[in-house]
């Protein structure tokens, strides 16, 4: 720890710390939010089947999975501002497990749909992990704790691949358990352990170093809730937020959209596992996504501490410049794997390309809590967002009758490859990225805490 309270360091056997107690149950917190989210995913071809969906139907299920997220997250990030992220965070978790418990209700398309985008809401999730984590740590690891945390909660999206078909299968091996009941009883449970982790989340973590929001403001520690909230505006007018909005939508948003269609791509489009037992060529096709996932275990953390590394040497115009390398090669790694047509071309050019969509992730929240530090819920919630936007932009291309998923993929490839470029226009005045701020900058009766302007990120 230095001076400011702020973690200078990640010791991941540390559970005592206020930093490392919100690091882990943070991660923690989004796996199940992401496991959760995208469970549905891997059982997609029983439940077509079931609800006897059409292409489009699929596509709008896609879309709406992930649409309602970026409304969701844009109001997350501004409710951490006047709340804190405890709060925001446990109220999440119960809430967004409650449609995931439901969805066994529906019984034809319209109430899957509605339950699928209900659902949605919990990926806000991921928008209380980077702000949590950008309050805990200071600037010489803070990339590096927000890849971290998002790659393990990221991993959730991967496991649920493997985890979910497996659950399927064992309840449908059952006596008295159908496809239809199987796949609801599996959502069913995982809906419990994502409400009782919100418990926890409560009675485990606290808002910053220092304590919570509530009792900083009463003390006059913290700026007021109206304060807080006001800082949403000014921070819509930065381009630079922007263009990080649009990075995290060529990156995240993929990240998105490959968990929503990876196992019905492999399933449709790869002939090895488009024949024979279905329920096994669908556990196969999940075990396939799931390493896609699964590179969440290291990638976006490799990308947080390639960019804290850029940053040391080149300060944060040098974190810039990691972004567009890391965006640039996951454009091109997409143009690689729309032209697979064979299990021994496509599994290993999925993995090259999970590499880079998951460094690049990494990467874009190693710039972000750099942009404004007296609103970093705003900004987090913002360039979250991107990411539900570029899913449902590609979404529009998966469900249309006159594209290919393999047209829709080399396509996304080109606008990845040209996006990349934006990131360049990024640019800070040259401010160093130091670990504590100045002492006149400090509250005069608590040298010890960086909370004259809280929620700071250097």
């Amino acid at each position: 720890m230095d001076v400011s309270a702020k973690a200078t360091r990640i010791q991941l056997l540390d559970i005592h710390s206020p930093p490392m107690r919100a690091f882990h149950m943070s991660w923690i917190a989004f796996f199940f939010c992401f496991f959760a989210w995208f469970g549905i995913a891997p059982l997609m071809p029983i439940i077509r089947d079931e609800f006897q969906l059409t292409r489009d139907q699929v596509g709008w299920c896609i879309i709406g999975s992930v649409g309602i997220t970026f409304f969701a997250r844009l109001f997350i990030g501004w409710l951490c501002d006047r709340i804190g992220p405890r709060l925001a965070y446990s109220g999440l978790l119960i809430v967004g497990a409650v449609p995931v418990m439901l969805i066994g209700l529906a019984s034809d398309y319209v109430t899957f749909l509605l339950f699928r985008i209900a659902i949605g809401v919990i990926g806000a999730s991921f928008v209380v992990t980077q702000y949590h984590t950008s309050i805990m740590f200071a600037p010489n690891c803070v990339g590096t704790a927000n890849a971290t945390t998002a790659g393990w909660g990221n991993l959730g999206g991967g496991v649920t691949q493997m985890v979910i078909p497996l659950m399927f299968a064992a309840f449908l091996s059952l006596p008295g358990f159908s496809s239809a009941s199987a796949w609801r009883v599996s959502l069913l449970i995982t809906g419990i352990v994502c409400a009782l982790t919100g418990v926890a989340y409560y009675f485990l973590t606290q808002d910053t170093p220092a304590g919570n929001f509530s009792d900083l403001r009463r003390q006059g520690h913290l700026t007021s809730a109206k304060a807080a909230s006001g800082s949403f505006w000014k921070t819509c007018c930065d381009y630079r937020v922007w263009i990080l909005f649009l990075a995290y939508g060529c990156c995240f948003g993929m990240e998105l959209t490959l968990d929503n269609i990876a196992a019905l791509y492999f399933v449709d489009y790869f002939g090895e596992l488009g024949s024979g037992d279905k329920v096994q060529a669908v556990a196969t096709a999940g075990m396939i996504a799931g390493l896609f996932g699964g590179m969440n275990l290291f990638a976006r953390a490799l990308g947080g501490i390639i960019g804290d590394r850029f940053g040391d040497r080149w300060g944060v115009n040098g974190r810039v410049k990691w972004l567009f390398i890391a965006l640039f090669c996951e454009g091109l790694a997409l143009l690689l794997f729309s032209q697979a047509r064979t299990l021994w071309a496509g599994i290993p050019l999925l993995m090259l390309l999970g590499l880079f969509v998951k460094m690049s992730n990494g990467a874009t929240y190693s710039v972000a809590p750099f942009l404004n530090r007296k609103a970093l819920g705003s900004v987090t919630g913002i360039v979250g967002a991107g990411g539900n936007a570029g899913a449902v932009a590609a979404g529009f291309l998966f469900k249309s009758n006159a594209l290919t998923w393999p047209t829709a993929l080399f396509i996304l490839g080109i606008c990845v490859t040209c996006a990349s470029f934006t990131v360049l226009t990024v640019r800070f005045a040259g401010e160093p990225e130091t670990v504590s701020p100045p002492l006149s900058d400090r509250l005069p009766d608590q040298t010890d805490l960086e909370l004259s302007r809280a929620p700071a990120v250097v």
